[in-house]
């Protein structure tokens, strides 16, 4: 069974503007779920679904995997669904279980 997480980030919410990348403890928001998240050992795979290159550009920096996604989406599983396309594509197989994490 393959069990993708999908973790859905943008940098402009109305209320928080920068929100992912914004430190606590030292390290960005989006860095410390992405790291709780890959603790899962039920999981294949983890990536993080975002519309902005410093997100994408700082998860890759810590060895992580970040799929771009338009910037039109209104929803956060808009955006998960459609980097889900790309990654099943990518990877030639499809996934069973899905999971969208909120990490805010």
């Amino acid at each position: 069974m393959n069990i993708l997480a999908l973790i859905p980030a943008r940098m402009g919410s109305s209320r928080f503007p920068g929100k992912p990348m914004a430190q606590i403890l030292g390290k960005p928001m989006i860095g410390h779920v992405y790291d709780r998240v890959k603790m899962c050992e039920l999981l294949n795979k983890t990536v993080v679904a975002t519309c902005d290159t410093e997100i994408k550009d700082y998860i890759e920096s810590i060895g992580g995997e970040a799929m771009m996604t338009g910037d039109h989406h209104e929803r956060a599983s808009d955006r998960c669904a459609e980097a889900l396309g790309y990654i099943e594509k990518q990877d030639g197989l499809q996934y069973d279980i899905v999971v969208m994490v909120q990490g805010d």
